[in-house]
């Protein structure tokens, strides 16, 4: 067990949050990673928006494009962006969609993924390959990689003079450690390689979630931001904003990106109104004192596994809310084995958690939000070993 976990002792409770959600409290949600859940003030803002949507139907969307973009502006502003290079999409997998879609490839070029990828933006890459000729190429990042350094090494030496794109990770999904930090992705740039970069979870989590030296980055508002879901964005560099295709065209395709993706006719566009109120909320709770209350309790939690289950803690990378632990052999090696075991934790234990197949031993993450209490994990920790023996 590394240094940090030994030491790992849980923070104390932030006043004042134990009724901001409305979670089941006979349930552990040890899972915000996957879903997140909408604090009481952002489901208000919410409900009040739709109210006034009903009131008047004509007059709402007759605004909605002007509200639209002053929404993005303020959510710009926290993610240190500018809003011209700024979208609001419904989530990554849209996000990554339209990326793809605008991106020029031909028979021969070759696209870089890695095994740590999120499945459903590794399986649009595999689409797009198809349909333009592409190879895809998957670099291998063994698990014990110690830290973002090596990480770099391996996906570079993957690159070659064919590579045209690298899809990775900011912060990867089933592992939870830092992937395409901004070393990485200059010295992708220098090779002449397009960067289309997943940040699903750096929005709320990260100080500075945008990773400018890509050339496509997309998040999602509704992990760590606190936003409602189906509220995603899409960051664009200056250079890109011009051939960005929209998934669909709409009445504001002639206003050129950023309208041109985010308008989609008649749909619920209140989700995307009241982000900023997450934002509002984590600013005022104190974004730094959230962040480091997360990420102790993560550690907290993974020292906890790796006590009282045994399972063997996955490099970790300073400040994030999750924590990666290898499962034993033979235990969630296969996407049917993974949901068996989270769907047994949840039968047994009325904990959620999220596990992803691997070979040799399946991926155990547990995520840390301000609900979250250190008894929850405890009792994961200590009844799991009696679970997965059956």
């Amino acid at each position: 067990m590394t240094e940090d976990l030994r030491t790992a002792e849980p923070p104390a409770a932030l006043p004042g949050t134990d009724t901001l959600f409305t979670l089941a409290p006979e349930a552990a949600h040890l899972n915000h990673g996957s879903f997140g859940t909408v604090p009481v003030p952002v489901q208000r803002a919410q409900e009040l928006l739709r109210a006034e949507q009903e009131r008047d139907p004509d007059g709402f969307f007759a605004d909605l494009p002007d509200r639209v973009a002053a929404a993005r502006t303020r959510i710009a502003a926290e993610l240190g962006t500018d809003p011209a290079r700024l979208a609001l999409v419904a989530n990554v997998t849209e996000a990554v969609a339209i990326a793809l879609d605008s991106v020029p490839l031909a028979p021969g070029d070759r696209i870089l993924v890695t095994d740590h990828g999120y499945g459903a933006v590794t399986e649009a890459v595999r689409r797009r390959a198809r349909e333009t000729g592409a190879e895809v190429h998957t670099v291998h990042l063994p698990l014990d990689l110690p830290d973002e350094d090596t990480v770099r090494e391996a996906v570079l030496a993957g690159v070659t003079d064919r590579t045209r794109l690298a899809v990775l990770d900011q912060i990867s999904s089933p592992t939870a450690r830092r992937i395409a930090g901004p070393e990485l992705l200059t010295a992708l740039r220098e090779h002449g390689v397009t960067t289309v970069v997943d940040g699903a979870h750096a929005p709320g989590m990260l100080p500075a979630p945008v990773a400018g030296a890509a050339d496509f980055w997309f998040g999602n508002l509704h992990k760590w931001a606190f936003a409602p879901r189906a509220t995603g964005v899409l960051a664009v560099r200056p250079e890109w904003t011009g051939r960005v295709r929209p998934l669909a065209l709409s009445w504001e395709h002639h206003r050129g990106f950023p309208a041109s993706v985010e308008w989609r006719g008649t749909c619920d566009y209140t989700p995307w109104l009241a982000a900023p109120a997450g934002f509002d909320l984590l600013r005022e709770l104190g974004a730094d004192r959230v962040r480091d209350h997360n990420e102790r309790l993560a550690a907290h939690g993974a020292r906890l596994l790796a006590e009282h289950a045994g399972l063997t803690p996955l490099p970790a990378t300073p400040g994030l809310s999750m924590r990666a632990l290898r499962l034993p052999r033979g235990v969630g090696e296969s996407d049917a084995e993974a949901r068996a075991v989270m769907a047994e934790v949840w039968r047994r234990l009325s904990a959620r958690i999220a596990v992803r197949p691997w070979p040799g031993g399946g991926v155990l993450r547990v995520s840390a939000q301000l609900y979250n209490r250190p008894h929850e994990y405890r009792t994961l920790a200590e009844r799991l070993p009696e679970l997965l023996r059956g």
